[in-house]
């Protein structure tokens, strides 16, 4: 795992990862309307999709930095990255994609009805200071050595000082801070003397399992279920004492280690630097990297409700996730409190299609994979 890498093993799928639960809202932009779905990707002839990207210029953009990131990934796909940009020049109408030489397959969803989960994640920015001083108190930890086949201690052991002072290489003024930072796998670190942001990448992890904080304030009755999100955790901890914060934070015994590096610009599991909001991350298994997708994405409002409205998008998957699995989409918001406020509410439904080249003849789009179960289908390259 590289360090700048935005969250290779982990992720800000905040509702999905956090509450650590799965349920069938009614109020979240499933939409029911498109019948049955019978594989996990179906050629259609025209998308029944309304309206046109609003994002073209955001996906051009990302379209760039995977050709000055990675040649190779820009090389697999640029048949279909050239087809879409001259498909968006002139109008980008659904109706004309095979006009452009694209192939659009519909996502059957999380529920063979076309329902694809969308969820969020963002880059925070946490404030802190070299030295211990005044509010500053919260450490932040570099990788120590991991001796062989041993986990490295817990959580509550970490918070107790488990950890030689050596590897604190900052320290904030927040623990639920710490722990969302713990919770995305890097971040922005600002420390207040003027000098540009420094980034903490992904630095490895204590070994020990994943418990849903989510889940834990659910089941001792703190947060309703309906109404689990970020904000509503952290809205918790700002209602109780420190020590409150710290007894339920230490029900998760995983513990995340970070790795200071100059200002750089984020970056997915690709290596490629990430546009919000034209970048996803996706199952790997189902979704290649690289891969373009049209998607149908629900609004929502100031409060994370679903205004009844959608927005078409196109985005590339160019991440990874633990709790990105199947049908479902993790959409990168972007840097800082804005981008948090929104990747935290976000656990809503809508379309996605994804965009191939049509391949010469005798290339055959799909691929089983051998072990492949539920029907799994692998995206072949150009």
């Amino acid at each position: 795992m590289k360090g700048h890498w935005a969250k290779y093993a982990l992720t800000g799928a905040f509702i999905a990862l956090l509450a650590g639960c799965s349920s069938k809202p009614t109020d979240r932009g499933q939409q029911y309307i498109d019948g049955k779905l019978e594989q996990p990707l179906g050629l259609v002839n025209q998308p029944n999709a309304k309206g046109r990207p609003v994002n073209g210029k955001d996906f051009g953009d990302q379209v760039v930095q995977i050709q000055t990131a990675s040649s190779g990934l820009f090389g697999r796909n640029n048949g279909t990255y050239s087809a879409v940009q001259n498909w968006l020049l002139s109008g980008a109408d659904t109706r004309q994609l095979n006009q452009f030489g694209l192939n659009a397959y519909q996502m059957e969803g999380t529920d063979n009805y076309g329902n694809v989960q969308f969820t969020g994640y963002y880059t925070p920015v946490v404030e802190a200071r070299y030295t211990r001083q005044g509010e500053f108190q919260y450490p932040i930890y570099r990788m120590p050595p991991r001796p062989r086949g041993q986990k490295l201690p817990s959580r509550a052991s970490i918070y107790s000082g488990g950890l030689d002072d050596r590897y604190i290489i900052a320290y904030s003024n927040s623990l639920i801070d710490n722990f969302m930072m713990d919770v995305q796998g890097s971040g922005y670190v600002d420390f207040g003397d003027g000098r540009p942001l420094r980034f903490f990448g992904y630095g490895g992890k204590n070994g020990w399992a994943y418990h849903s904080i989510g889940k834990e304030l659910i089941d001792r009755g703190e947060v309703k279920r309906e109404d689990m999100s970020m904000q509503a955790i952290r809205q918790w901890a700002q209602e109780h004492s420190p020590q409150e914060v710290r007894s339920v934070l230490e029900t998760n015994q995983s513990f995340v280690f970070f790795k200071p590096e100059e200002y750089v610009p984020v970056r997915g599991a690709s290596a490629v630097p990430l546009i919000a909001k034209a970048s996803v991350a996706s199952d790997r298994s189902l979704i290649p990297a690289g891969t373009v997708l049209l998607a149908e994405v629900p609004q929502l409002n100031e409060k994370g409700k679903f205004n009844g409205k959608y927005e078409m998008r196109l985005m590339v998957a160019l991440d990874v996730g633990g709790a990105i699995k199947g049908q479902h989409f993790d959409i990168y918001q972007g840097v800082g409190p804005d981008a948090a406020h929104l990747a935290g509410f976000y656990n809503h439904y809508g379309r996605v299609w994804v965009l191939k080249a049509a391949p010469g003849t005798g290339q055959p789009m799909f691929s089983n994979p051998q072990n492949g179960n539920n029907g799994s289908l692998l995206l072949g390259s150009n």
